[in-house]
């Protein structure tokens, strides 16, 4: 196993930069997923750790070699693919062999390998049927197991489950939890999904325009966003944004509401930053502000209320129980510990 090194690392396509000068160390045997949306530098950072960009600047070493020069097939690496790239007239067990025969491994060597892998992502019935056969979430077990039958140094995964239903996401989250605790090989996943990101990671790097916002543990990233970009995109429903100033130690929206107290001096412009879970519904008159009620929805689990504050609309999250209609107005109350203040210009964290 090994750990993996970014140094200094930058990707320009000429005027156009994809990766601006970013360093990252993924520890051996870590589970660290590059998340951020589409665009962001995420998919380019793991093709130059794979070898398939070559960097504009800057190194990447994976153990104790630096692997600039390298060719992709003399990384130790295996990527697991979003489409599979499965051969469509093999077999399954076939597909799974392929990286064995190219690297010369003997032929009593592979069925062994083959059936464990395939062991390990329960596919060992289906070892004789073609990729035609096979539903999405078994292509991708085909495409897992044909990485880990070489037991490489790094797994690189590209958005594996993103053609999968949702459903069927939800599962294979959980089998590539339980496959990277037991294989303990460290690796760099790829995901605009920030579910996957917080319920895989065992830390996630946030990207944006070729530059990470922030590294952290799932827990660090989401209870103590670094920025605009990282409250704004990490959370579902995302975090509420709300423009206003601080008067004399008092929140005040953009569109005069005084909402809550905060501790910090006056600004005349900032932004609030309240997750949905801390805002409470309560009854007209008993919480910190009274809103409007824009929309109601029943979600099963939980209700959300969309409502208008000021100038701006935000999601309050109340009990799965709770039944309002359009129109209705309702008490909201914020949990003081739980607020967040940026700087609109600069969208850094205002911390006291």
């Amino acid at each position: 196993m090994a750990r993996v090194v970014l140094k200094d690392l930058t990707k320009r396509w000429g005027e156009f930069v994809g990766v601006d000068n970013q360093s990252l160390e993924i520890r051996d045997k870590e589970f660290l997923v590059l998340l951020g949306p589409s665009g962001c530098g995420k998919t380019t950072t793991m093709r130059m750790i794979a070898g398939l960009e070559e960097p504009t600047e800057g190194e990447v070493w994976i153990g104790d070699r630096m692997v600039n020069d390298d060719l992709p097939k003399d990384r130790d690496v295996a990527m697991v693919f979003q489409n599979y790239g499965l051969y469509p007239h093999m077999t399954v067990f076939e597909n799974i062999a392929y990286p064995l025969r190219v690297r010369g491994i003997r032929k009593p060597e592979i069925e062994p390998r083959v059936e464990r892998a395939a062991g390990q992502v329960e596919l060992t019935q289906f070892l004789s049927r073609r990729p035609r056969e096979l539903s999405g979430g078994q292509r991708q077990r085909v495409a897992l197991a044909r990485a880990i039958v070489r037991t490489p140094m790094v797994f690189l995964m590209d958005e594996p489950l993103s053609n999968l239903d949702a459903k069927l996401r939800v599962s294979m989250r959980a089998e590539l939890k339980h496959l990277s605790r037991e294989l303990k090989i460290t690796t760099i996943y790829v995901t605009h999904d920030q579910i996957e990101a917080m319920t895989l990671a065992d830390r996630v790097a946030v990207m944006n325009n070729g530059v990470i916002q922030q590294l952290g543990t799932p827990d660090e990233i989401y209870n103590d966003p670094a920025n605009l970009f990282v409250a704004g995109f990490i959370g579902s429903p995302a975090m509420n944004l709300i423009d206003g100033s601080i008067r004399d130690g008092m929140f005040v929206t953009a569109g005069g509401n005084q909402l809550v107290g905060v501790d910090s001096a006056d600004r005349a412009q900032v932004v609030l930053g309240v997750r949905a879970d801390d805002m409470r519904v309560q009854e007209m008159g008993r919480g910190d502000v009274d809103v409007r009620i824009y929309a109601f929805e029943n979600t099963g689990e939980a209700t959300l209320l969309t409502i208008q504050w000021g100038q701006q609309r935000v999601i309050a999250k109340g009990d799965r129980h709770l039944r309002k209609d359009q129109d209705d107005i309702v008490g909201i109350s914020l949990n003081s510990e739980h607020l967040y203040l940026f700087d609109p210009e600069s969208g850094g964290r205002i911390r006291n």
